[in-house]
């Protein structure tokens, strides 16, 4: 059996969720009507303290959905240099959008509320393009799963409020986050106008992602998911799968950041590898001398069945998650100390 640690996305649903998601009720989303879309949205929402929830099939098309409210043709959004959003999302912000960026480099992609005062445009200068929407990623993918100080995030947060701008959060594994560095999620939802939440990664639902924010933030939303052709109608079933990753599988992401910090220190005593970012959450990456050792330790993973994705010329990443058993991590870890 193939062990695959190229993504949390790779995980399956167990048999409990899958008989949640026969018995779900369903109904005709777009005309409001499907009972556990609303339930998944509401309780989305709540968990966060935020007004209202729209379920959508990808956390791309929920951050794209949020860029697409908040900004004009010709707007710009400020976000790091390595945020999804820019970098993996097909090059939406200006396909669906129309607007541009302003990339900052960040500290593991991660940026500060310095950062975002020098990046805002001065709206009265004709020169450049208005500043309309400031995202942050937390935990940052590229970044090794990097985690954001939420103080840092209250500064920017007095820095959007102070110049008008929203800030969203792109919380693809926002759980990762909150559960690694607890703080009361009404807390750390405050700061936010508008989140994205992925249910297919870590919290091991087959699809879908929930984008929460105010009323009115969701009525808008609710228009372009339609736009964009994202109006589902009985995805109840899928819904489902959401709604009990949410009930049952936030608390056991710690299983998965100790096996993260296991596979870390294992890889640091490769001599290949030069260094390991600093293993925070679930996402571990390795730092190789050079690429042909990347490309060889790849190759001798894979004729022991262990997948990982080379993440740059000269890194690596794993990505542990649900379906990764201990003895699957075990063996990972012993056919890596074999490898020199």
């Amino acid at each position: 059996m193939w062990i695959d640690f190229k993504s949390d996305t790779v995980t399956k649903p167990s048999k409990a969720m899958k008989e949640f998601m026969i018995e779900a009720e369903v109904g005709d989303d777009v005309f409001g009507e499907d009972p556990t879309i609303n339930e998944l949205e509401d309780y989305s929402a709540k968990l966060f303290g935020k007004e209202a929830g729209l379920f959508c099939c990808s956390g791309t098309q929920t951050n794209q959905i949020a860029i697409q409210v908040y900004c004009k043709p010709g707007d710009e959004v400020i976000c790091a240099a390595d945020a999804h959003i820019y970098k993996y999302e097909g090059g939406g912000i200006a396909r669906n959008a129309g607007a541009s960026v302003k990339l900052i480099q960040g500290d593991r992609g991660r940026i500060n509320a310095y950062d975002v005062i020098t990046a805002i445009n001065d709206p009265e200068n004709v020169h450049y393009p208005i500043s309309a929407l400031v995202a942050l990623e937390d935990t940052m993918n590229r970044g090794g799963g990097a985690i954001y100080d939420f103080q840092e995030v209250l500064k920017i947060k007095e820095v959007c409020r102070k110049n008008n701008l929203p800030l969203h959060l792109d919380g693809a594994r926002v759980f990762n986050r909150l559960v690694a560095s607890p703080i009361d999620y009404i807390k750390y939802g405050n700061a936010f106008d508008s989140i994205s939440i992925c249910l297919s990664k870590g919290l091991g639902a087959p699809v879908g992602s929930v984008l929460i924010g105010s009323k009115e933030f969701i009525r808008q939303a609710r228009r372009v998911r339609k736009v964009m052709g994202g109006g589902m109608r009985q995805a109840g079933i899928i819904a489902a799968g959401g709604l009990f990753a949410l009930q049952n599988n936030i608390a056991p992401l710690t299983k998965d950041h100790q096996k993260a910090q296991e596979l870390g220190k294992t890889l640091l005593e490769n001599p290949w590898i030069e260094s390991v970012s600093p293993v925070e959450t679930n996402i571990v990456v390795g730092h190789f001398h050079t690429s042909e050792k990347l490309h060889s330790f790849l190759s001798k993973l894979n004729e022991n069945q262990i997948i990982a994705m080379p993440f740059g010329d000269k890194q690596i990443r794993f990505v542990t998650h649900l379906d990764i058993s201990e003895d699957q991590l075990q063996k990972t870890i012993e056919v890596i100390r074999k490898i020199s």
